[in-house]
C-alpha cells in the first residue's frame, strides 16, 4: 500500500493529476469532494480532473505534508496554489482520503483541511 501511495504522491505533487486518475482509479471508483461534486467511474473522474487542469493559469505551488495509512484507507495532505485563466485564485489545503482494493481505488473523498 504505502509503495502505490508513493507513487500517487510523486504524480499529484508533479501536477500529473489526469495521469494519477487514469493509473489507479479502478474503472467504477466513486469520489465525492469538499464542494458537493461527486464522480462516477474512473472515467468521469478522468474528465473531471482534465476539465479543471485545462482551467489553470498558472501552478504556484503543490505542497505535500504528510500522508498515512491505515488498512486499505490511505490519506494525504497537500495544498494546492493556482490561478485560474477566469481571473480566480485556487487555494485549497484537503486531505484526500482513498480506500484501495485490489491495487485501485475505489473511493476517493477530498476534506478542507
Amino acid at each position: 500500500m504505502n509503495e502505490l501511495l508513493e507513487r500517487k504522491i510523486d504524480l499529484t505533487k508533479q501536477g500529473q493529476v489526469v495521469e494519477a486518475a487514469e493509473l489507479f482509479f479502478a474503472e467504477n471508483a466513486e469520489t465525492d469532494d469538499f464542494i458537493g461534486v461527486q464522480t462516477n467511474g474512473r472515467d468521469e473522474m478522468v474528465r473531471k480532473m482534465q476539465d479543471f487542469t485545462s482551467g489553470i493559469q498558472n501552478v504556484n505551488g503543490i505542497t505535500y505534508h504528510n500522508s498515512a495509512v491505515n488498512g486499505n484507507t490511505t490519506y494525504a495532505e497537500f495544498t494546492f496554489d493556482f490561478d485560474m485563466k477566469d481571473g480566480s485564485k485556487v487555494l485549497w489545503h484537503e486531505i484526500i482520503r482513498s480506500v484501495w482494493k485490489d491495487g485501485k481505488i475505489v473511493k476517493e473523498q477530498y476534506f478542507k483541511a
